[in-house]
């Protein structure tokens, strides 16, 4: 009896699946059915790897069509004016345009007897005058960025002060910069002062309108988010408010700079020397036209690499715009 109970318990171990690791059993796992971590992380990195090859291909794209565009441009106007189609007053060769531009970096004998030379134009260097508008812009843009933070902030948090400031904002923005200029040189004169005001007052509304925009587009559980951790008003403002309508703001900032390079040239038409476009204005009224061309294209440049390093600014301060 014994040995007939020893082939049944035998029996049964046969048929019962392997409680440590066997098909079917509570506790056993099958390797080839386990995610693989390992897989998933390279996999990721691919699909990054490829993202950041695919952006750079087109990025090189961009500027081979960009530079090509260039160069079509630059071949036309070389051409027009080898073929004295028009008139060298009104359009010069792009190689006076350069030699305009050299000159107004450089120092030149204007009478060999004497050995007298002139440096510059109107007595300064062409980066001399830039720098001189850079200098009446960033104060311009600066105060403007100041109170039109201030008065947007206050404007998208507090109803009748939007009520009562959202007019008169709206009618400063519509004027043009030469439709005042007179009357502003009427009350502070025609020193540094005026052109402050002036590129002040095309810097202030963009700023303004940027930040009620961007103050009110925070989201509202955000605010609520906070609230319930115990955050009073002025954490939220600091901690919610301000990162989130950054990115806004710094659009505005960008439209600001743009308004104050087009205002640069009506702000120095009275006492402009030194300044870029002071230079251009007179330039322009003594008939140089390749120096008053180099001044345009200066003035051109400058404000594309102003917006870019603002953008690249934006880029740091709110990596996430864009992305949540």
């Amino acid at each position: 009896m014994s040995d007939s109970a020893s082939a049944a318990d035998a029996a049964r171990s046969s048929t019962d699946p392997d409680p440590a690791g066997g098909d079917g059993s509570a506790g056993g796992t099958d390797p080839a059915a386990a995610p693989d971590p390992s897989g998933d992380s390279e996999h990721s990195v691919g699909v990054a790897t490829a993202a950041r090859r695919g952006k750079s291909r087109r990025l090189r794209r961009n500027r081979l069509l960009q530079g090509s565009v260039l160069v079509v441009v630059l071949f036309l106007w070389w051409l027009i004016t080898a073929l004295k189609l028009v008139d060298p007053l009104y359009l010069p060769s792009p190689q006076a345009v350069f030699g305009a531009f050299v000159d107004a970096n450089r120092c030149l004998e204007i009478d060999e007897a004497t050995g007298r030379t002139v440096c510059g134009v109107q007595n300064y260097y062409l980066w001399e005058h830039l720098l001189a508008s850079l200098q009446r812009i960033g104060v311009g843009v600066s105060l403007a960025a100041v109170a039109g933070i201030a008065l947007g902030g206050l404007m998208s948090m507090w109803e009748p002060a939007n009520t009562a400031f959202a007019p008169y904002l709206n009618f400063l923005r519509a004027l043009p910069p030469l439709g005042y200029i007179g009357l502003i040189i009427v009350w502070v004169g025609i020193g540094d002062l005026s052109k402050f005001l002036l590129l002040f007052l095309a810097a202030f509304p963009p700023i303004v309108i940027a930040t009620i925009d961007g103050v009110r587009g925070v989201r509202e559980d955000y605010v609520s988010a906070a609230r319930s951790m115990g955050a009073g008003s002025p954490q939220i403002a600091r901690f919610v408010v301000l990162p989130a309508a950054t990115a806004s703001i710094l659009s505005g900032v960008r439209l600001a700079i743009g308004f104050a390079w087009t205002t640069v040239v009506a702000a120095e038409l009275n006492n402009g020397i030194p300044g870029i476009g002071g230079l251009a204005y007179i330039s322009g009224t003594q008939l140089k036209t390749p120096l008053t061309i180099a001044c345009i294209i200066v003035i051109g440049l400058v404000a594309v690499a102003l917006d870019g390093i603002i953008r690249w600014i934006g880029d740091r301060l709110v990596p996430w715009h864009g992305k949540v």
